[in-house]
């Protein structure tokens, strides 16, 4: 079964807003509305898992990859 990738996201006390994918430790972006946090961390979250597959890493069966939460 494909695994879906959970980005969380808040806003901040300065009014930025943060995303992040917890199961993908470091995968954390800025950004100046919701939308675009969870853009810049969908971006992220995919060039770890390039990097990942680049290394012979372990990455998520790849399916429907992200949801926002």
């Amino acid at each position: 079964m494909a695994t879906i990738l959970t980005i969380e996201s808040e806003r901040e006390t300065d009014g930025r807003w943060i995303a992040e994918v917890p199961a993908l430790p470091g995968v954390l972006a800025y950004g100046e509305n919701r939308d675009d946090a969870i853009a810049k961390a969908e971006a992220l979250a995919l060039r770890v898992l390039a990097e990942r597959l680049e290394n012979g890493e372990s990455v998520p069966e790849l399916g429907a990859l992200f949801r926002a939460a």
